[in-house]
């Protein structure tokens, strides 16, 4: 009997997913618009003027909740290894308190690194500075290979600090402004925060479900309650002794972080299952697993097209048709691979369904201000397509075809800077970048520039994955 041991291919494609429509939707040329439904809901097309009151989402919207619900997951996998590995509890939560650290520095650093943030048109000086702050943060965060004496680490991950120093201190914003605390990545600030709550959320609450959804319940109630004029929820919920550094406005992303974290429970439970015949017995047909991957896929299709065009009610109803669908079909499972789509897919249409209710508060789902529809419905579709990922990869045996996706879910802190420190700096300065800016003569040919832009960071960051070089985070 084989005891083989799964690995995470699906939720690490997952991730590597959200960061690579994150890049495309970054790259998606302006000036001649696409249909709105290509853009963030509240920044539509033709003059992309932030409208809060503007609902809906659209794919582009889905890809920092996805990328959330897939950092949450993973809290299990390095968390638990540290706990079987004895570790006191006192190292453990200071080695998170020390992620969130590193990552508020990586924030800082990266945002004002960015030749096009820091010089409105970036000469080759400008671009080079991109290069070089690229290596310094490689040097700073790579993870080294053990053949590499511990000395010669210190030394250089030392230089590369050296090294960061004086890039920041050289630098002048348009503005005559140079270093400031308060000039970070916003979705990497976000990260720091949600990642320090939700890692230790998890390790007191790991045996104790309930007082986790406890937990979610309370952050719910004072989310609901925080913009009560003179209330304590309101003081609090704006109490920020350091708020170039921590919100609690932040925190409030832990509602997908939060469901993202019992998926993850349960996704390392299946990986630590060893796999025999007598295990491994298929209850679903192949037919029966395509038919789910395609449920899943319409779930997602069928939700944001239909909260997009505003048939709310239209929408619902035919999700409801399409869970239907999906129970049937789980209602054969046998097998732990079938048990956990089966248990996964349970979660997501509650989520999916408790975003609904909200839906029609606070105006209908919104990204930006951020609605309580919003968490839920994303966290659902977040679950529907990590199932979708996990059939493609774990059951169809097809990972050779999305091993790009999955190189860029294991090194997603490269792939996430890699276009703005060290793809777009090469295409300048190797004057690619010209080549390129001629197919923005009309919208799609500029969609498929971000194509083209965003393959170029894939590739980048599949190379260093494939080289056994990661960014620790």
């Amino acid at each position: 009997m084989s005891t083989t041991i799964r690995r995470a291919d699906a939720l690490d494609a997952l991730r590597g997913l959200a960061i690579l429509l994150m890049v495309l939707s970054g790259s998606i040329h302006f000036p001649n618009p696409l249909p709105a439904w290509m853009y963030h809901a509240q920044v539509p097309p033709p003059d992309f003027k932030f409208n809060p009151d503007l609902p809906g989402i659209t794919w582009v919207d889905l890809v920092f909740p996805f990328f959330l619900f897939a950092m949450g997951a993973a809290f299990p996998f390095g968390l638990s290894k540290k706990i079987e590995s004895g570790m006191q509890q006192w190292k453990i939560n200071l080695q998170i308190v020390q992620r969130g650290l590193l990552l508020v520095v990586f924030a800082i650093f990266v945002q004002h690194t960015k030749p096009f943030a820091f010089s409105a048109d970036p000469t080759p000086v400008d671009w080079i500075i991109g290069l070089i702050s690229f290596f310094v943060l490689f040097l700073f965060l790579v993870r080294f290979p053990e053949s590499i004496k511990i000395v010669y680490q210190y030394v250089m991950k030392s230089a590369a600090a050296i090294g960061a120093v004086v890039i920041l201190s050289m630098i002048t914003f348009p503005d005559g402004s140079g270093f400031s605390l308060t000039r970070s990545d916003i979705i990497i600030i976000v990260l720091a925060n949600v990642a320090v709550a939700g890692s230790l959320i998890w390790i007191y609450t790991r045996n104790n479900m309930l007082l986790r959804l406890g937990i979610l319940g309370i952050l719910i109630a004072l989310r609901l309650t925080q913009n009560i004029e003179g209330s304590w929820n309101q003081w609090l919920w704006n109490l920020s002794p350091v708020p170039w550094m921590y919100k609690l406005y932040y925190l409030q992303y832990l509602f997908i972080v939060i469901p993202g974290t019992i998926a993850g429970d349960l996704i390392y439970g299946w990986i630590n299952t060893p796999q025999g015949e007598s295990v491994e017995t298929e209850g679903v047909s192949r037919s029966g697993m395509l038919a789910l991957f395609l449920i899943m896929s319409a779930l997602l299709v069928v939700t944001v097209a239909g909260l997009f065009s505003r048939n709310v009610i239209a929408t619902i109803g035919t999700d409801i048709l399409i869970f239907v669908a999906g129970f049937v079909i789980l209602q054969k499972a046998l097998n732990s691979t079938e048990r956990l789509y089966k248990t996964i897919f349970n979660w997501g249409s509650f989520w999916l369904m408790l975003g609904f209710f909200f839906e029609a508060y606070e105006g209908g789902i919104k990204k930006d201000h951020p609605t309580m529809s919003y968490y839920f419905v994303t966290t659902g579709l977040a679950m529907y397509t990590y199932i979708a990922f996990s059939i493609f990869a774990d059951r169809f045996k097809k990972s050779r075809y999305i091993a790009l996706l999955i190189d860029n879910g294991k090194n997603p802190m490269i792939a996430y800077v890699a276009g703005n420190i060290l793809v777009l700096p090469i295409l300048s300065l190797t004057s690619l970048s010209t080549v390129l800016h001629y197919l923005t003569v009309s919208p799609w040919l500029g969609f498929v520039k971000g194509l083209i832009f965003t393959l170029l960071v894939a590739l980048s960051t599949s190379f260093f994955t494939k080289k056994g070089l990661f960014w620790r985070t």
